[in-house]
């Protein structure tokens, strides 16, 4: 598919914002321009005894409305340019959901899957040591992301603790609920797209309880988007697919048992559960709901034309490119954007912040309560702004979100 820019995509919804809100090109300039980054060299001893040198991110966007917030992504694939956009992104949902936080993103140049536990325990410690005089409670939080966990988190925390003196568990978010961390945070990414997408079926009357889903990624979010679909709202999940290819069964798929077969393969490929297909193919499918829940960059020029989903709900962060994002808006495809879609994560991030601090503990039923009235509040404050000035859902949520990051740096005289 078309290589597309992620960076470039986000500064260009920015662009169509900045228009609606009549900025100057000052402050737009400002907005499209991440305000500090951190560029490291990481050595780790592999178990082997040689010394590797890993590069890492840490890009602290817009802290305008708060101390900063965002994800640490482990992946071969990642750039800097890859990081501000997701820093970027966590600024814009931050700011759309009204939390006091701005937005940040970290991420290390590695394959977890080819390290050992020791080694990924080594090389999570040295992230932490390299930029633990930019990070903080007060000035920049962690959480997991694409390559990482609640294990990751736990390392991290405990590796800046050290560095302090004293247990910090609100530098990182994300942990294991035995060391301060949140209940419901595991599947809260999943869960909270599912309490939008049930709210947008309801604005374009589609029955959940009679859609098709087929969902791309298989990873935490898809993989609990695909646990969840069900349970919460009676869909029927008839396609998944991971990096290796996807699985169909227009009969729906028993995710439980396609989740075992991963677990002991590798792969969700040759389950016996469907038939195998392509990841194209799955994003082709003609179906009610489409959840791009993977990387970057699965829709574009290449494949716009051929997308038959009745909506578009993105669990993923940027999987569709700024012209395909144009193109399936011209031809009717409602899109649920990303930072609307799945902020279910940082909001229990933000949760798990105040339990901290308070030196508290949610039950889940709380956490799952507070997360579905902040999900639908904002879903419908987005959707009637859409409506109000006949704007897609997207540039609605970004209006909204750079609006209130613009009122912060006002009020605080940056600018």
């Amino acid at each position: 598919m078309t290589d597309v820019d992620l960076f470039e995509t986000v500064k260009k919804h920015v662009c169509a914002c900045a228009l609606d809100l009549k900025l100057s090109s000052n402050m737009e300039a400002l907005l499209k321009t991440p305000m500090q980054e951190h560029h490291v060299s990481i050595p780790v001893r592999m178990d082997d005894g040689a010394v590797k040198a890993f590069q890492g991110y840490r890009v602290q966007y817009n802290d305008a409305r708060g101390p900063t917030k965002g994800g640490i992504r482990f992946h071969p694939n990642v750039t800097i340019d890859e990081i501000r956009a997701l820093a970027a992104l966590m600024t814009w949902k931050c700011a759309l959901y009204h939390l006091p936080l701005g937005g940040a993103k970290g991420g290390v140049i590695c394959n977890p899957k080819e390290l050992s536990a020791s080694e990924l325990e080594r090389l999570s410690r040295a992230y932490i040591q390299a930029i633990a005089r930019f990070i903080g409670p007060d000035c920049d939080i962690a959480a997991p992301d694409v390559g990482t966990n609640s294990q990751t988190m736990a390392w991290m925390m405990d590796e800046y603790s050290h560095n302090l003196g004293k247990t910090t568990f609100g530098v990182v978010t994300g942990k294991p609920v035995s060391i301060g961390g949140s209940e419901g945070r595991d599947d809260s990414t999943a869960r909270g797209g599912w309490y939008v997408v049930d709210e947008a079926a309801k604005d374009l009357g589609i029955d959940l309880r009679k859609a098709t889903v087929a969902i791309q990624g298989f990873g935490n979010v898809g993989e609990n988007a695909a646990l969840l679909g069900n349970p919460l709202c009676g869909c029927r999940i008839i396609a998944v697919s991971d990096s290796h290819g996807g699985v169909l069964n227009q009969d729906g798929l028993d995710i439980l048992k396609l989740k075992d077969h991963k677990k002991k393969t590798g792969s969700i490929m040759n389950s016996g559960l469907g038939e195998d297909i392509t990841n194209k193919q799955l994003l082709e499918l003609e179906v009610d709901i489409l959840i791009p829940a993977a990387l970057e960059n699965a829709i574009t020029h290449d494949n716009m034309d051929s997308i038959k989903a009745k909506i578009i709900a993105e669990f993923g962060n940027g999987p569709i490119t700024a012209e395909a994002n144009d193109h399936l808006h011209a031809r009717g495809i409602p899109i649920i954007p990303d930072f609307l879609c799945n902020a279910g994560g940082v909001i229990v991030s933000y949760f798990e912040m105040v339990q901290n601090l308070n030196m508290d503990h949610w039950d889940k039923a709380v956490v799952d309560l507070r997360l579905k009235k902040t999900m639908i509040e904002t879903y419908r404050l987005v959707y009637e702004t859409s409506v109000k000035n006949k704007i897609s859902l997207r540039r609605a949520a970004y209006s909204l979100a750079v609006e209130h990051v613009v009122e912060a740096m006002k009020v605080r005289g940056w600018v």
